[in-house]
């Protein structure tokens, strides 16, 4: 009797409910904790801040017959830009980021050297700006953000490598010089400073040996010296005194106002809306001083709020460096967060009297569309790194503690 060949039987189809939780599962991936703290900070601080840039900038605006409402509409503008393309960006594969890394660095470069162009604007001395169809942009915004993804790509590339000197210094160091001299042509030495922790802070995030990374911070320091004492105008703003009134109408009258402004706030505040100084005593309230403002309308409440986001912020990138096994993203988001909270610093130590006034705005909520817009698109960078915390946490808990093997399917 001829047996008939049975085909092989086949497991059973899983239940239609187990695939959709299956795919659910790996579409809505939950979020990290870092995620979670960086975006809720960037969100709030750009709130905060257009709430302070209207009050800040619509006293000016009334006095000139303008709309009150026209500074903060113009900030919204890149912040309803800025916000979804934040969002936009974590999505994106850390491979694109890496892909990048180049093409995004020579592009900022030409951007900026746009400034050297009919193109390009001077104000107050220095030429960092160009317009195109009527908006106003600062191209050294983005270069921040280039430098670096750039510099995170190719320590990435010489990780094993970076025992020695040159491989560490070649090609960063000079290409970083060549990016930063850009910047410095225009005269715009506040912003060199923050690119120049942009670079150090990569250097230290790629763990490199501590000799080699004290001589790029040497090296550093010797510039922006060398570049202030070269100056006779950097040089007068360095070494003004403003503890007493005797340079009140100079160099002095900024940092004085500023320091006044904070004063009158107290513990609470004279109340939102209510500034003196914005009232066209204190120069630059919107922009590089908008924090003078916030300590003098919501007193030190309002700057402790301020600076427990910038915290916040801080905390979970820090968190992200030291979670992350990929070296791309240690170095890029080393970099990304010396940045903004260096410049936060910078800052707010210019409008409190620790530093001569050097035209840095504060990240998220000074005044300045391109600013905005640069910081949101590194925070969504910070996002796209803080995803992959996740699967790595969940790559690590499947290891056996015992053998560190994964387990075995049963």
């Amino acid at each position: 009797m001829t047996q008939v060949a049975r085909p092989p039987r086949s497991e059973p189809d899983p239940p239609r409910g187990l695939a959709a939780r299956v795919s659910l599962g790996r579409r809505f991936t939950p979020l990290s904790t870092e995620f979670l703290m960086i975006a809720s900070a960037a969100l709030l601080l750009t709130i905060f801040g257009l709430v302070m840039v209207l009050s800040a900038t619509s006293a000016t605006a009334v006095s000139r017959g303008e709309n009150p409402m026209d500074g903060a509409l113009r900030q919204g503008v890149f912040a309803v830009l800025g916000i979804p393309l934040m969002f936009l960006i974590s999505r994106v594969p850390i491979r694109f980021l890496k892909r990048m890394a180049w093409p995004a660095l020579f592009g900022a470069v030409a951007l900026q050297l746009l400034v050297f162009t009919p193109l390009g604007i001077e104000d107050g001395g220095n030429r960092n700006w160009i317009k195109i169809a009527g908006f106003t942009l600062q191209p050294s915004e983005f270069l921040k953000l280039a430098l670096a993804l750039w510099i995170g790509y190719v320590l990435m590339r010489k990780h094993t490598m970076l025992g020695t000197w040159h491989q560490v210094f070649i090609p960063v160091v000079p290409v970083g010089a060549l990016a930063i001299g850009t910047v410095l042509a225009g005269k715009d030495l506040g912003t060199a400073m923050v690119l120049v922790l942009v670079l150090l802070g990569c250097l230290f995030f790629s763990g490199v040996k501590l000799r080699l990374f004290i001589l790029p911070v040497l090296l550093g320091v010797a510039s922006v010296i060398a570049l202030a004492v070269t100056s006779p105008d950097r040089m007068r703003r360095i070494t003004a005194t403003c503890t007493d009134m005797s340079a009140y109408t100079g160099d002095c009258y900024q940092s004085i106002h500023g320091i006044w402004g904070m004063a009158s706030g107290g513990v609470f505040g004279v109340g939102l809306g209510n500034s003196q100084e914005k009232y066209g005593w204190l120069p630059a309230a919107g922009n590089d001083f908008i924090f003078a403002i916030v300590g003098e309308e919501l007193g030190l409440i309002g700057c402790v709020v301020v600076l427990a986001l910038f915290t916040l912020f801080t905390v979970g990138a820090f968190h992200i460096i030291r979670k992350t096994s990929d070296q791309f993203i240690r170095i890029a988001a080393g970099g990304v967060t010396v940045w903004i909270t260096g410049q936060a610093v910078l800052n707010i130590g210019v409008v409190i009297g620790v530093f001569p006034v050097m035209g840095v705005p504060l990240p998220f909520m000074s005044q300045g569309g391109t600013a905005l817009l640069a910081v949101l698109i590194a925070c969504g960078v910070l996002l796209a790194f803080a995803r992959t915390i996740p699967a790595a946490e969940a790559r690590s808990t499947e290891r056996s503690p015992s053998t560190g093997r994964g387990r075995v399917a049963r």
